[in-house]
């Protein structure tokens, strides 16, 4: 059996789990419910994304905690002033997706393995994939694309762009006014400052012992 076809099964039988035993927190509430005016492109719903695979359940909406979901709407009130609205590329992640991203796009310093510490942020509700599309739905130019991990995905941006520079500052300023902060690494990732009234981080013993502050991860 070949690698690419042996891959296609188990991501099939992947959806297929998330689709038959997928029990959503009831807690998690439809972003496009709260503001229909926040467009939403789940990446990992599709083959757009680092695996090359869709990750998700067709149908699969852009979940997220009540309170974060009015911080997004907050950011997006923000946007409009500058016609300017949010995209959200993820949002609450399940964690058998989790353990697929984990495995076939491994990278440590971008995506959090979901057997150590308290995985990702996605998967408890309390962080999105955001950037910004204008009056006419249409992307901004951004440092690089989704799930892009490069130098150039950096939270801080080192190019020469302008404009570039112009929408991802946007961006940050209508998320830290409403309280998120982003990741180092990835510029479309935003955690709502309160996470940890959400997430069991004291639950990782490593933690625990070596008195470190917990790095969320995407």
């Amino acid at each position: 059996m070949s690698r690419r076809l042996s891959l296609t099964i188990i991501f099939t039988a992947a959806i297929w789990t998330l689709h038959t035993s997928q029990a959503a927190n009831p807690q998690l509430v439809d972003i496009a419910m709260v503001d229909p005016t926040i467009v939403i492109d789940l990446r990992y719903a599709t083959e757009h994304n680092v695996t090359g695979h869709a990750l998700y359940p067709r149908g699969m909406r852009a979940l997220i905690l009540p309170s974060v979901a009015q911080q997004l709407a907050g950011a997006q009130n923000y946007l409009k002033q500058f016609r300017y609205r949010l995209k959200i590329w993820d949002a609450y992640r399940p964690k058998e997706a989790q353990e697929l991203l984990w495995k076939y796009a491994s990278k440590d310093q971008y995506v959090a393995n979901p057997e150590k510490g308290f995985g990702s942020m996605h998967s408890y509700g309390v962080s999105v994939d955001a950037t910004l599309v204008d009056d006419w739905s249409q992307d901004a130019s951004m440092p690089t694309k989704f799930d892009e991990f490069t130098p150039q995905a950096m939270l801080r941006y080192a190019g020469r762009d302008p404009l570039v520079k112009q929408h991802l500052t946007l961006l940050q300023v209508a998320m830290s006014h409403n309280n998120f902060y982003g990741l180092r690494v990835e510029w479309w990732h935003f955690t709502t400052a309160d996470w940890k009234k959400y997430v069991p981080y004291w639950e990782d013993k490593q933690m625990s012992q070596t008195g470190e502050s917990p790095s969320p991860k995407s």
